[in-house]
């Protein structure tokens, strides 16, 4: 018999996040992203989301106000990382105090609530520091990237 192996999120679940990072989207002309791997590879997770940050070329938007959300599931961790108007603009702790409300959940292995609870919040905070100005143009592909 062969065993199939278990995905972190079904594609129902995949949707429903797709459609909080849509939506949230909408309301800013910040980008949101997200990137789940089994596994952080080789060095700490934050260092991890800065380097597929790079390797997605997330810094080509506009106003620089991109924001990563990097999972690796099996190795239970996380980050959020944001591009230079992000770091310089929102308050210091915003990113650290839903990194824990992330981590809550995660622990609770609820993982779709964290992570549109999560889209929601950045995407209200973007709002609030990059509000949508008529026409909206998505710089960046709204797909979950999955990794090994």
């Amino acid at each position: 018999m062969f065993w199939q192996k278990k995905q972190f999120l079904t594609k129902e679940e995949t949707e429903i996040i797709l459609q909080s990072v849509r939506a949230n989207e909408a309301k800013t002309s910040g980008e949101i992203r997200i990137c789940i791997e089994s596994n952080c590879p080789y060095m700490d997770s934050v260092e991890r989301a800065k380097e597929i940050f790079v390797q997605l070329k997330m810094y080509n938007t506009k106003n620089r106000n991109a924001v990563l959300i990097y999972i690796a599931h099996k190795d239970k961790d996380f980050a959020l990382f944001g591009d230079i108007n992000i770091i310089q603009k929102m308050d210091s702790s915003f990113l650290k105090n839903e990194s824990k409300t992330l981590a809550k959940h995660f622990y609770a292995k609820e993982y779709v609530a964290g992570l549109t609870h999560c889209i929601e919040q950045i995407g209200t905070e973007l709002n609030k520091h990059f509000p949508s100005h008529g026409e909206q143009k998505n710089e960046l592909p709204d797909e979950i990237i999955f990794g090994k």
